[in-house]
């Protein structure tokens, strides 16, 4: 008899945590193998993290948020919940968010965006990109 082992899904909140580290990471222009040295880990264990494989103990956290100079809680935002809704309801879908910032047009999008410093011009941009997601056009 042959036996099948499973194979272990990423926990959501583990793939999203690992997300924002890769996108905080690539934001700074930092590899994998920079970011390893710096809190002595290999490039391999910090690709397990991004990728929400490995599960990251909160002091391996705060050492990797210091590294990238960002609070704790900027890697759980936009995160999974963990919801007191009845069984089969849940709250707004969280992992498209983590997909787009992962993606290279989201992290090229996101950085660029952040380097407007306009406050009002970042703003139109918005409401031009939700025209044109509404197909109003610009």
């Amino acid at each position: 008899m042959k036996t099948t082992v499973a194979k272990k899904v990423p926990n959501p909140t583990d793939k999203h945590v690992g997300a924002r580290v890769r996108a905080r990471r690539l934001t700074l222009g930092m590899s994998q193998t920079k970011l390893a040295d710096a809190i002595g880990l290999t490039f391999q264990q910090v690709q397990k993290y991004e990728k929400g494989t490995n599960r990251m103990g909160a002091s391996r956290l705060t050492q990797i948020a210091n590294v990238l100079q960002m609070p704790v809680s900027y890697f759980f935002e936009g995160g999974p919940r963990i919801s007191s809704l009845p069984k089969g309801k849940s709250g707004p879908p969280t992992a498209y968010v983590s997909e787009f910032v992962s993606s290279s047009d989201g992290l090229g999008l996101i950085k660029n965006f952040m380097q407007i410093k306009d406050a009002k011009l970042r703003r139109r941009i918005v409401h031009l990109v939700e025209r044109i997601a509404d197909g109003r056009g610009g």
